[in-house]
């Protein structure tokens, strides 16, 4: 893949901890064999928009970090109008790494480097709300985003079971709300009580759970779930069902996928690559297929 000796801009969090930051040295010591690296260790938008602002020749952007890290990384390439102009690499060094498990990023930091080294970029699709931002791996209305709240403190002391911790207690004390989804137009799950709406191009949430296990982000759609459990005990067997990838086989879950995705009915919060968006009537998802390039393995 770098060939040629490319100029790459490295992306890493300015807040990172001590641990973190000799990896990302290794890391770009290992880039630097093949490639003309700068490194950006940046933290918020401002840091983000400038350093890709002060570097308008580069082939490619490498990302040291989670899915937030890489969801921030794109957001400013796209306010900059540059998702096209390069390729991108992913070192995943964030808690739960679920884009990087869709699309077989290695979890060893030395491994992801090769494999940049190595692979070739994949057009990859994005989701888009209303509001013009982006999607790179999951979107949650009900449940989800409760337990996506929910978990913020205990992600803190547990690391990605935080996030098993918020959906249990999501799913035991969130009754749901009263909701349809319209799919393409069609309304594919009529108005009643949804205790959650899923979509997105990844296949992984909250450090493993294969919420979407058919995901595909190249295939041009989006995966869609919507899970109708009532009673607290089919909530509660929902979220064990969830965490052992079984929950899919279950009656109280239906999957689809489309092109653009609405939920609407009663007020409620939403979240985009775990970020919380005001509760709201209506949010609208649509797929921006093959937006931006990532780095991935050669097929076999």
């Amino acid at each position: 893949m770098l060939t040629d000796r490319p100029t790459v801009l490295a992306i890493s969090n300015a807040d990172a901890g001590s641990s973190d930051d000799a990896t990302i040295d290794e890391v770009i010591a290992q880039l630097r064999g093949a490639a003309d690296v700068i490194h950006a260790a940046t933290s918020g938008v401002d840091d983000l928009d400038r350093a890709l602002a002060a570097h308008p020749a580069i082939d490619g952007v490498v990302v040291l970090g989670g899915d937030g890290s890489l969801h921030a990384v794109l957001q400013a390439t796209m306010r900059a109008d540059r998702l096209a102009d390069m390729w991108f690499g992913l070192i995943p060094l964030g808690t739960g790494n679920d884009f990087a498990r869709t699309v077989h990023v290695p979890a060893d930091p030395r491994e992801a480097v090769r494999l940049i080294m190595t692979g070739t970029p994949r057009p990859l699709d994005l989701a888009l709300t209303a509001n013009g931002e982006i999607v790179v791996n999951a979107i949650h209305v009900g449940v989800g985003a409760d337990a996506a709240a929910d978990a913020a403190t205990w992600k803190r002391r547990f690391g990605p079971a935080g996030y098993a911790i918020g959906t249990l207690i999501a799913g035991v004390t969130r009754p749901g709300v009263e909701l349809e989804v319209p799919v393409d137009g069609a309304i594919v799950s009529p108005r009643g009580q949804v205790l959650q709406v899923a979509a997105g191009n990844g296949r992984y949430v909250g450090g493993g759970a294969a919420l979407l296990p058919e995901a595909d982000p190249g295939d041009g759609l989006l995966d869609i779930a919507v899970v109708t459990a009532a009673s607290r005990l089919r909530r509660l067997m929902y979220a064990l069902r969830l965490r052992r990838g079984t929950h899919h086989r279950s009656a109280d879950v239906r999957l689809w996928r489309g092109r653009e995705i609405v939920v609407r009915g009663e007020r409620a919060r939403a979240t985009n690559d775990g970020e919380l968006a005001e509760p709201s009537a209506a949010h609208t998802w649509r797929v921006l297929p093959e937006a931006w390039r990532l780095v991935v393995r050669d097929p076999a």
